[in-house]
């Protein structure tokens, strides 16, 4: 079932998630949930705060990208990204590896925002999946730059913190619009 994204100025989005200790039937039913959304919405990365809940769940899913590459090392050895996607990350812990590296970035909850994001190009990921296994790999590129976006999320920091003070002063007037448009919203309901 497709949910409703959050948009900046929801609360929901500031919400540091709990840890999943346990994949339940109604987790799975979010994850399948969380994809239909994304794929909707023309998403590669998907937060569970930005369908309202406040949990350590993401969902990436980069394929649908041609133009910006990615790297994947699985134990040590080179690997195709494309082969572990979709993507279901729970409780996610990351390490950055490398240099920091400047690149776009959008939000599904910020529509029609980018920026500019400063992030490490390389990150090693722990995690547990939608099976309840421990998954752990070494990505870069978008996949590094998709991962360090949701799991931000996953913590309640969004994508504008990262920005510099140059873009964010450039987008103040549409995020200020974008935020008292959510907050009219919530109020009406």
């Amino acid at each position: 079932m497709k949910l409703p994204v959050r948009k900046y100025g929801d609360p929901v989005l500031r919400k540091k998630g709990a840890p999943v200790t346990e994949v339940t039937p109604e987790i799975r039913q979010l994850i399948a949930d969380m994809f239909e959304t994304m794929e909707a919405n023309h998403g590669v990365g998907l937060a569970a705060q930005q369908v309202g809940h406040a949990l350590q769940l993401t969902v990436i899913d980069i394929r649908p990208i041609e133009d910006r590459p990615s790297t994947l090392e699985l134990a040590g050895q080179p690997a195709d990204p494309k082969s572990i996607m979709p993507l279901v990350l729970l409780n996610p812990a990351l390490k950055p590896v490398g240099e920091t590296v400047a690149g776009s970035e959008g939000c599904l909850s910020f529509p029609k925002l980018y920026a500019e994001i400063e992030r490490p190009e390389s990150v090693d990921v722990t995690a547990t999946n939608e099976q309840g296994e421990t998954v752990a790999f070494r990505c870069g590129g978008l996949l590094a730059r998709c991962i360090q976006h949701e799991t931000d999320h996953l913590n309640g920091i969004l994508f504008i913190d990262r920005m510099s003070r140059k873009d964010k002063e450039e987008l103040k007037p549409d995020l200020d619009d974008l935020q008292a448009a959510t907050k009219a919203a919530l109020k009406k309901k």
